[in-house]
């Protein structure tokens, strides 16, 4: 029996998921008792430091959706304090508005400014869509400096005053806090959520999301607007504490805190970055003749961790106080699970793939493909390599584009649908190369199979309504399942990265079942298992065909293909070369001279 990679032999290893929970959940429980006793346990300056964490808090924890969770480059968020502090200020000075309803017309400002920032996102990529954004923050504050009339220019803006008893020293610490507190919760809900799951596939693993049916387009921009509402409400929040807000107090130097508090803290973690965001506020304070090296010292600590310890803080206590768990690597399949997992629904229709036709420059790697895929039957996809095989199974869930030809499913004409449209028709796929999530857990890989078929809106979980927890109990009740048909429910809570290549190709399996799927595309499953897993996964192709799925089945074990397939067609040079059962593929002399030989 194999065990998974970095488990030592006797099965002991690293559970993640429950561990990094209980964790967490104690470091918030601590965080918030100090928080309610520091004002009065300290003095009024060393509150005021405190509160200003709080503030930079709000922002960073919606900078933790877009840089920790989606991997985003976005350095110049204080823009969008900028513009949070700026329209609060001015509603309050200019037009008379109360403090609360400025402030929350600032939130709106920086979701409106959130989504435009996040625009580029879409076709930028990491370097060129961090220069947008620090350029987005220097127009930000040439603005503010030069429209005299409406800001004040280099003079400035008075910030707002809330109202009583928020207008003292300890009252207003108390708002900051009750702030800092929702935009955790709400974090917190997302990042537990389908959506935070989601977004950890679009940062490591985009095309499998894709795959899955993440609408990538459509969940950075919500990211974005987003964490716009939360950076404009800190910034309403921040000129209220600084009493009188110029373009000078947006720095550089705040945008860098704002990034690194993230990359510091740990990628896709809560209390890493808010212990992060509290020492890099503190830094300067105790600290005072670093001030002018403050940049400096940033970029320092983010190479040190970078270098010493690349997950963050999270990461180095997570080393020191996990709990161990024992596990034994593929246990058992269970394949009465199936039925649970897939349901016994009504399948759809047929994949009709005719005169599939497609040129990479001069190069035609499809010409003029033809073939049937019936329901619930396999079909067998062969030919050597370079023949087009993979080629098909990208023209069917949507990362090609046919120049000739049409591939409907279920009387749906494929041309104009996108990939994450095609997941939902039901069509789920595996990759040559095993696409799993790695800092993921197992289960939680195999929940994002249901992505796709998720009702409750990213609105509705983030305020934690129990449609939402209902829904995600649902799908991790399902993935369980899956998890224990293909052998792997006694690695559930291990991270993903840590299981071996043969594993991680059966975890791509059950997330497809998750999906509930009614075509199955199967890229060469079979590649570096053994005898005895090739057979498990017979035995699971079966399976999902007594179900009515349709298996579409691209392998070099040919072996497999005739054991499994109704109807083999054969690839080569890109065009149809031979078609038909198992029986006369294997007996055609064309293939056995092209592909099978003597």
């Amino acid at each position: 029996m194999q065990t998974s990679k970095n488990l030592p032999v006797g099965g002991q290893g690293l559970n993640p998921v429950p561990m990094r929970r209980h964790w967490e959940i104690t470091g918030v429980v601590a965080a918030l008792v100090i928080a309610f006793s520091l004002p009065h346990v300290v003095n009024q300056y060393w509150a005021q430091i405190a509160t200003l964490a709080f503030i930079y808090w709000v922002l960073i924890a919606g900078l933790n959706l877009i840089v920790g969770f989606a991997g985003q480059l976005a350095i110049g968020f204080v823009g969008l304090l900028a513009i949070g502090a700026y329209t609060a200020a001015i509603l309050v000075e200019k037009a008379g508005w109360p403090s609360f309803v400025a402030l929350i017309f600032a939130g709106g400002a920086g979701a409106l400014f959130g989504f435009l920032v996040g625009l580029p996102s879409l076709r930028l990529k990491s370097f060129y869509f961090a220069m947008t954004t620090l350029g987005f923050a220097t127009i930000v504050t040439q603005v503010a400096l030069g429209w005299e009339s409406l800001t004040g220019g280099g003079v400035g803006l008075p910030g707002p005053i809330f109202p009583a008893p928020f207008d003292t020293y300890g009252g207003f610490y108390y708002l900051c806090l009750v702030f800092a507190l929702i935009a955790t919760y709400l974090l917190a809900n997302i990042a537990a959520s389908n959506f935070g799951r989601g977004l950890v596939a679009v940062r490591d693993a985009d095309v499998a999301a894709e795959a899955m049916g993440v609408p990538i387009t459509r969940l950075k921009l919500v990211t974005f607007t987003f964490s716009g509402v939360f950076a404009g409400v800190a910034g309403a929040l921040f000129a209220s504490r600084q009493t009188y807000i110029t373009p000078d107090a947006f720095t550089f130097d705040l945008s860098v805190l704002f990034f690194i508090a993230v990359l510091i803290g740990g990628r896709g973690r809560i209390v890493g970055p808010m212990v992060a965001t509290v020492v890099l506020t503190l830094l300067p304070e105790i600290a005072a003749p670093l001030v002018a090296w403050s940049t400096f010292v940033y970029a320092a600590l983010l190479l040190l961790v970078v270098l010493l310890v690349p997950g963050g803080i999270a990461e180095f206590f997570e080393k020191f106080i996990a709990p161990k768990s024992s596990a034994d690597g593929i246990g058992p399949r269970k394949l009465g699970e199936l039925a649970a997992v897939v349901g016994k629904t009504q399948r759809k229709g047929a994949l009709t793939v005719h005169g599939a036709a497609l040129s990479f420059g001069g190069v035609r790697a499809l010409d003029g493909i033809d073939f049937v895929v019936r329901p619930g039957t396999v079909h067998g996809l062969i030919g050597p390599n370079g023949s087009g095989k993979t080629t098909v199974l990208n023209a069917i869930s949507g990362f090609y584009r046919l120049n000739r030809g049409t591939i409907n499913f279920s009387s749906h004409d494929l041309a104009a649908k996108t990939s994450g449209e095609r997941a939902k028709l039901g069509i789920a796929r595996t990759f040559q190369t095993p696409r799993v999530v790695g800092n993921l857990s197992v289960l939680e890989n195999a929940m994002l199979g249901a992505y796709a078929r998720f009702e409750t809106s990213f609105g509705e979980v983030a305020i934690g309504l129990p449609k939402g927890r209902r829904e995600d109990g649902l799908i991790r009740e399902r993935a369980r399942r899956a998890l224990e048909a293909v052998g792997l429910g006694n690695l559930a809570n291990f991270k993903a990265e840590q299981l071996q290549h043969t594993e991680q190709r059966f975890l791509e399996i059950a997330r497809c079942l998750v999906m509930e799927p009614d075509l199955l595309l199967l890229d060469e499953p079979a590649a570096g298992l053994s005898h005895t897993e090739i057979e498990y996964l017979r035995s699971i192709v079966d399976g999902v065909r007594v179900l009515g799925i349709s298996v579409l089945l691209v392998e070099h074990h040919t072996d497999l293909v005739f054991q499994v397939s109704d109807d083999i067609t054969v690839l080569n040079l890109g065009r149809v070369l031979a078609r038909g059962t198992p029986a006369e593929v294997r007996s055609n002399q064309e293939v056995i001279n092209a592909y099978l030989g003597a």
